[in-house]
């Protein structure tokens, strides 16, 4: 069982019980709970669910472990027989959660008739529809004679 998500502009592979880095989030601390709503393709083992874009009415839960950075990277540039050479290095931050369990909880969205209701008066009193008398400007041309 396996899940593609979408988090931050980056498609992430969610697998029950393995650790995944996902972009840094300041917001979450260590020890709570992500929830990722924008699934784009969930494999339960029996049957598979993509969406278009979004599998609806579907998230998943992720706890998180830590803050991280990660192994450095560097950027050496140089310009040959000129004496120019720059060194720079870069390491990024991630956040590492674990997914226990992947279950498929659907969101649920619970409507009132009486927002139904005042929804559908809206759209009568917009479906009438006020004529206007249209005039039409004819313009004779006139011919000169030379």
């Amino acid at each position: 069982m396996y899940a593609i998500i979408d988090y931050k502009g980056n498609q992430i592979l969610l697998k029950e019980g393995l650790k995944t880095r996902i972009p840094y989030t300041k917001e979450c601390k260590v020890g709570s709970t992500i929830k990722f709503e924008n699934v784009l393709f969930y494999d339960d083992g029996k049957k598979k669910h993509s969406g278009n874009p979004f599998v609806t009415n579907m998230n998943f839960k992720a706890k998180v472990l830590s803050h991280e950075k990660d192994s450095k990277i560097l950027v050496f540039k140089q310009k040959r027989r000129k004496g120019y050479q720059k060194k720079n290095g870069y390491r990024d931050n991630y956040t590492l959660i674990q997914v226990d369990k992947l279950l498929a909880k659907a969101t649920t969205k619970k409507t009132n008739a009486k927002s139904s209701a005042k929804k559908s008066t809206v759209k009568a009193s917009t479906s009438k529809t006020t004529t206007k008398a249209s005039t039409k400007k004819t313009t004779s041309i006139k011919k000169t004679e030379k």
